[in-house]
């Protein structure tokens, strides 16, 4: 019995293993020496991130740093080839050398590869070792301006604090006694995990994420391992997990003949502890993205990292949670977003300047957050993700609450006022988080040079962030509301919200525009240099060019291909005659060119390459909405009098068909395939209606009577084909009426 635990905990989390070295707990010495006694990390790999977020790896034999330690710290020993990395007009074809140099202030991680084992038996590791870049003497990558823009708010704000200026409703905060200014930042990670070999299951999304069935469930089979065994592994490196769980996704798993779990898609989280070090936050969440990947790979499952991989579902964010501290002489912290009495004031002073500034100059940050159509994708009403710039501080002091309908959003624990902090809810898994927080960062110090210059109170303040589009202000602009307490996506319309908050921009060239626009609020990020105008022309240019190739490359194909799998069916129904037309008349629009004009598709690509990207942005807007017009047909169909809407025999791309029907009440879309049957047999139509009239009348939901006609009605046509009987009969319902009474599974079922 011992040597079966033995083995099973040797399995979960080889204990003998060095899975990181802490920063700071080693020096020279005492790192080469840690080295030596664990032979089976055999490479090193210097970790810099570009502009776009990626991460350097390669293979360095463990030797030659142990021979040239000293010189891996001074940026001598490894140069990279600067064209190979998302630096874009900075490491030219004609100027491309990049140095690395290692960075000693923060944890090194080890990977291992349990498919190659050293002579000891253990996995071969790779030591990473995160490092900076430097370009003509000059530091280029998103580490070090995340390092830098803290050095500098961190330095202004010390000024500014250190001056005796008097900072109402703070009087009793020992400014003087200031020894440092300190930056928390933590993620949430969210991603959908699925089984690779099952193709079906994007359709097979339940209804559960509408009925709420999905927060908190159980996690089962394989999924419940890889799980468990990613939390083991990212607490040995030191990141100290709070919280895995399950989001959504409501495939009920199956299992297989041998016992293993399959038929997976869900989505999951992973919370960890925030730091104090803004770079070892950031390198944390790059950490846990590859053990996450490597952990559920070795269970047999995939892992995405998408905003938006599954269209019609909720979307993977990865919230990041920012704040601002004082450190003392004494060795005591205090917390500067949190006012003197938790229960009598939402923020203190420079809290409110610290969000103000944020809300303020979005639209400099913005690009930085959500930077492709994937993100975009990602941020639409009804899925609690952000599509305004707002805030929300609660319905009262003394009682915090969570908006999730708001960009960022104010978390507070009325007895412990260190935990004050503010929730930013745009980004994804792909946002560059370096680069993300130093926007937020400089862009909260300057509302907080406003708030303290300005001499106004808490109150004041807080009347200034809760004013109407209308009202006018000091500091924030006239025309738009940046508070909002309210649903906002239930109770405002579209317009209304555009009214009231400004409208968002739709495309990554509406982001790049609206930055542009905006030539004061880019001004605030660029401020001390670390965000300089070079580093931004670069970043811009590298979102751009990536959203016209992902365009032209990607999105446009896929359209296509999309388009041409709609099949006209046979059909003795004038209606369906209709429906077709029109699907016709929307395929030519968007796929066919024709000696009367070109397809939007064509007129897309050709814009993108003549680099005209405002007609560009314009067509990829209609192009997206003539993909739904199924939905806006469904809804328009509703406002003639019915709550419940389904249009029966919709061809897919895939050669099956698919029902689709609108609950008007909720606001949802529902899709249920079936196979196709090369036949047509009269009475069909009748048939499905009466089941799902009876499915209404025994108590079913829109999705429910839709699943249970769609089967009864598809097994009635499987089973007459059969048989090869005359069309003219209709169907043999007779055989299948105990269908009828069959239990309905849920992943049958899909949110369109």
């Amino acid at each position: 019995m011992d040597k079966i635990f033995i083995d099973l905990e040797e399995k979960i989390m080889n204990k003998e293993l060095l899975y990181y070295i802490p920063s700071g707990e080693f020096g020279k010495e005492g790192v080469l020496s840690l080295l030596r006694t664990h032979p089976e990390i055999r490479f090193v790999s210097l970790v810099g991130i570009d502009l776009a977020g990626n991460d350097t790896d390669e293979k360095i034999p463990i030797e030659i740093f142990m021979k040239d330690y000293d010189d891996f710290f001074e940026g001598k020993a490894v140069q990279t080839d600067g064209s190979s990395v998302v630096l874009m007009d900075i490491a030219t074809l004609n100027d491309a050398r990049v140095d690395m140099v290692a960075d000693a202030g923060v944890n090194w991680y080890v990977d291992y590869n349990e498919e190659n084992l050293y002579t000891n038996g253990r996995p071969v590791g790779t030591l990473r070792i995160p490092c900076f870049l430097l370009h003509n003497g000059k530091f280029i990558d998103s580490r070090s301006i995340l390092r830098d823009s803290c050095k500098y708010v961190a330095s202004e704000l010390k000024k500014l604090l250190a001056s005796g200026k008097t900072v109402r409703g703070m009087e009793d905060v020992p400014f003087a006694d200031i020894e440092d200014i300190g930056f928390t930042i933590g993620t949430e990670l969210e991603f959908w995990v699925k089984t690779p070999s099952e193709n079906e299951t994007i359709q097979h999304l339940s209804i559960s994420q509408r009925l709420q069935e999905q927060y908190w469930q159980r996690m089962r089979g394989n999924v419940r391992t890889a799980m468990e065994e990613t939390i083991e592994e990212l607490d040995a490196r030191g990141m100290h997990v709070e919280m895995g769980h399950k989001e959504v996704g409501g495939i009920k798993p199956k299992v297989d003949d041998s016992g293993k779990t399959t038929d997976v898609c869900e989505q999951l989280e992973l919370d960890w502890l925030f730091s104090s070090n803004p770079l070892q936050a950031a390198d944390n969440e790059l950490e846990a993205r590859i053990v996450v990947r490597e952990v559920f790979r070795k269970h047999g499952l995939d892992v995405s990292f998408k905003a938006k991989p599954i269209i019609g579902v909720a979307g993977s964010g990865e919230h990041t949670h920012v704040g601002i501290c004082a450190k003392l002489k004494n060795g005591k912290t205090i917390n500067l977003l949190a006012p003197s009495d938790m229960k009598a004031d939402f923020l203190s002073t420079i809290g409110y300047g610290f969000i103000m500034g944020i809300l303020k100059n979005y639209e400099a940050t913005n690009p930085f957050v959500s930077s492709t159509t994937d993100a975009f994708n990602r941020l639409k009403p009804g899925f609690e993700a952000p599509v305004c710039i707002v805030t929300s501080l609660g319905h009262a002091p003394e009682v915090p609450s969570r908006n999730r309908t708001i960009l960022i959003g104010l978390v507070r624990d009325i007895d412990n006022p260190k935990a004050t902090r503010f929730e930013l809810r745009a980004p994804n898994p792909f946002t560059n988080t370096y680069l993300a927080a130093s926007c937020l960062f400089l862009t909260s110090l300057d509302g907080i040079l406003y708030a303290v210059h300005s001499g106004k109170t808490p109150a004041e303040l807080l009347a200034e962030l809760s004013k109407k589009p209308e009202d006018d202000a000091d500091y924030l602009e006239k025309g738009r509301a940046y508070r909002c307490e309210e649903n906002v996506f239930e109770d405002f319309t579209q317009e209304e919200r555009d009214a009231a908050f400004g409208k968002p921009p739709a495309t990554v060239w509406e982001n790049v525009k609206t930055m542009r626009a905006n030539a004061g609020k880019t001004a605030v990020i660029t401020a001390g240099g670390s965000l300089n105008k070079t580093i931004v022309d670069s970043f811009l240019a590298s979102i751009v060019y990536r959203w016209k190739n992902e365009l032209i490359d990607r999105i446009i194909p896929t359209t296509e291909m999309l388009v041409k799998g709609f099949k006209k069916l046979q059909s003795e129904d004038d209606l369906d005659e209709e429906r077709w037309d029109d699907i016709s008349e929307k395929r030519f629009a968007l796929i066919k060119d024709t000696k009367s004009g070109k397809c939007l598709c064509t007129l897309l690509k050709e814009a993108l390459e003549a680099g005209d990207y405002d007609t560009a942005s314009d067509l990829q807007i209609e192009i997206s909405k003539k993909r739904s017009d199924a939905r806006s047909l469904l809804a328009r169909l509703s406002e003639l009098g019915p709550n419940d809407v389904v249009i029966t025999g919709v061809p897919m791309a895939s050669g099956k068909l698919a029902n689709i029907g609108y609950d008007r009440k909720n606001n949802s879309f529902w899709c249920i395939d079936c196979d196709y049957v090369p036949v047509s047999y009269p009475g069909t139509g009748d048939l499905f209606a009466s089941v799902l009239t009876g499915g209404f009348l025994t108590g079913d939901s829109l999705p429910m009577a839709m699943g249970r006609a769609t089967y009864f009605v598809e097994r009635c046509i499987k089973t007459t084909f059969s048989y090869s009987s005359d069309t003219r009969y209709g169907v043999m319902l007779e055989k299948e009426l105990a269908a009828l009474i069959d239990r309905q599974n849920v992943k049958d079922f899909s949110l369109l």
